[in-house]
């Protein structure tokens, strides 16, 4: 049975490697996949290509891209490189996206982040233009705009893609860090076509760790319903990528807890 635009992260089912992955999203009827860059490892590009031929994915992005934000001019030249490497790597898996979380430098303020962030972004369009690959800009919830994004809401996506153009530049909306926004419907309807990207689980009340406890999507108070429908109605039609860190649900039998995903999904996802 197949599950129409159901993708699941890599990330999601942390205990597996790629090949193991692949042949369990397949058989259980999951047809796209979000590789995170790790997994790639071992293998040629190539293979890791055919592999996921072989399995019937469709590979809907490569994770991930960003921390651009650097102290010295070699770290930020080394970002660069970084980053021209996995629009590399995606375009020889056939991944049309490199999702950025875009970094950032406690020693530095906002305002310097957000400036070298716009910068970093700029420098890789060229590239991204050649290979074929979108730079999909993900929004961090603000919790992480010390160290691991200083773009925390659609509206910051919005106004670098105003700036920069969109002809390579887009946005990659999870609903975790973007559900608490209160301009979010406006934000979802000003980036139209700009989101290309749309990845769901679920915040759990109380967190008790707020990289690695996020919920199966129904376990937590985020309306994911509402802000799918909201997505789709900007006219994305790709896939729902389930990104859930979670070291609770690492920890469980993941061949149930696919089932579980592919459960969730029907029931607080689908429209």
């Amino acid at each position: 049975m197949s599950v129409p635009l159901l993708a699941i992260h890599t990330m999601t089912t942390k205990p597996w490697d790629l090949p193991t992955a692949a042949a369990k999203y397949s058989g259980a009827g999951v047809r796209g996949i979000g590789v995170w860059r790790q997994w790639l490892d071992g293998r040629s590009l190539t293979e890791n290509k055919q592999l996921l031929e072989n399995h019937g994915l469709t590979p809907c992005s490569l994770v991930r891209g960003g921390f651009f934000p650097s102290l010295t001019k070699s770290e930020r030249q080394s970002a660069l490189d970084d980053n021209r490497r996995a629009l590399d790597e995606a375009a020889a898996i056939g991944a049309p996206q490199v999702v950025l979380v875009c970094g950032a430098k406690p020693e530095l303020s906002l305002p310097e982040n957000r400036k070298q962030i716009t910068e970093g972004i700029a420098a890789c369009i060229d590239h991204a233009a050649a290979t074929g690959v979108q730079l999909a800009i993900e929004p961090l919830h603000p919790m992480y705009a010390d160290c691991r994004s200083a773009i925390n809401t659609l509206g910051q996506c919005n106004d670098i893609i105003d700036q920069l153009g969109d002809a390579h530049v887009g946005i990659a909306a999870d609903v975790y860090h973007i559900w608490w926004d209160p301009h979010l419907y406006q934000e979802i309807a000003r980036a139209g076509k700009r989101i290309i990207g749309f990845h769901v689980c679920d915040w759990i009340t109380p967190t008790n760790d707020f990289l690695n406890d996020r919920g199966l999507m129904g376990e937590g108070c985020i309306d994911i319903k509402s802000i799918h429908r909201a997505v789709r109605d900007t006219g994305f039609n790709g896939f729902t990528e389930v990104e859930i860190f979670s070291t609770r649900l690492w920890a469980t039998d993941q061949d149930q807890f696919l089932q579980n995903i592919i459960t969730a999904h029907q029931n607080y996802v689908a429209l």
